[in-house]
């Protein structure tokens, strides 16, 4: 598994997001388990700080305890996003065999 933090992460997570809808946390960490990706110290803190970040920019929305919904993101932004993620899949591919 390859680690991944900061931009990384919260371009992961708003990807994932994006494809899927509604998800919780542990959704999401199970999410990126699939693939190939594992965050540092406490996965639901760590999930949760993330998307703080992106519920700011509103690309996220909260709803509920946990529970996070993709907001709207610009088609620029959903581009860049999406290339970033399809590069860090090849570079977790790659390092895993």
């Amino acid at each position: 598994m390859t680690t991944i933090r900061g931009t990384a992460l919260r371009y992961v997570l708003t990807y994932v997001l994006a494809r899927n809808g509604r998800m919780t946390v542990a959704e999401l960490v199970a999410a990126l388990s699939r693939l190939d990706f594992s965050v540092p110290g406490r996965p639901s803190k760590t999930v949760s700080d993330a998307l703080r970040w992106e519920v700011g920019r509103g690309r996220v929305y909260p709803r509920g305890r946990g529970v996070y919904e993709p907001g709207e993101i610009p088609r620029g932004t959903e581009y860049r996003i999406e290339k970033r993620v399809e590069a860090l899949r090849e570079q977790a591919r790659i390092l895993n065999g």
